[in-house]
């Protein structure tokens, strides 16, 4: 047996009915946050001071060292293959 459902209505009502917080001050504060940082980085136009900027410890970090560390003959580490 197959039934569909069909619900009409806004994000903000399927939000509210499933009980989810109102996020949409939190995400204001972090894109003001993030335009303040780029700002301040493009006052210098110095392209690593903006990439720290932007990426400074975050999960690209992290992914750097996970991508590096998993590399065969990267930085000079033979194939131990």
């Amino acid at each position: 047996m197959k039934v569909n459902i069909e619900i009409d209505c806004t994000p903000e009502e399927a939000r509210r009915f499933l009980g989810l917080p109102d996020v949409a001050g939190l995400q204001e504060e972090m894109m003001e946050g993030l335009r303040a940082k780029v700002s301040e980085a493009t006052q210098s136009m110095d392209p690593e001071a903006m990439m720290k900027g932007w990426l400074s410890s975050g999960p690209m970090e992290e992914f750097q060292k996970m991508f590096w560390a998993n590399m065969p003959g990267a930085a000079g580490k033979p194939d131990k293959s």
